[in-house]
């Protein structure tokens, strides 16, 4: 394994648009089978005004790290405000959402694993 550097500029966007998880993209810095990592899986996330991301869990503990915006994300049912420079932990099997994005919100997440096809995504009822 070396170091590796990626741009975000250059990556592209996925991006989610459904009612069931949200309307939300992301851009993948690290991840096996995109990248030759391992242990950890990280990216940017943004979501727009008046979109939201739904409540779910994943095995997983997770970081997110507000770079733009202000929004509330939810981590078992306690609200908790992202804006720039603020990291929130999300532990393993927590549930956490971004009900409704009122700004662009903009941050870095990452996860414990080799890559982000090892989250298994398991989003709450409405």
């Amino acid at each position: 394994m070396t170091a590796q550097r990626r741009d975000s500029a250059t990556l592209p966007h996925v991006s989610w648009d459904d009612p069931a998880k949200g309307t939300l993209s992301w851009q993948s810095l690290f991840s096996r089978g995109e990248t030759a990592t391992d242990s950890l899986t990280c990216g940017v996330a943004t979501i727009r005004p008046g979109e939201h991301f739904a409540a779910h869990r994943h095995a997983q503990a997770e970081v997110y790290f507000g770079l733009e915006g202000r929004g509330i994300v939810v981590i078992d049912a306690q609200p908790h405000e992202l804006s720039p420079g603020v990291a929130l932990f999300i532990p393993g099997n927590a549930e956490h959402g971004i009900p409704e994005a009122h700004e662009t919100l903009r941050w870095f997440y990452t996860f414990a694993a080799d890559s982000f096809d090892d989250i298994t995504y398991r989003f709450s009822a409405p």
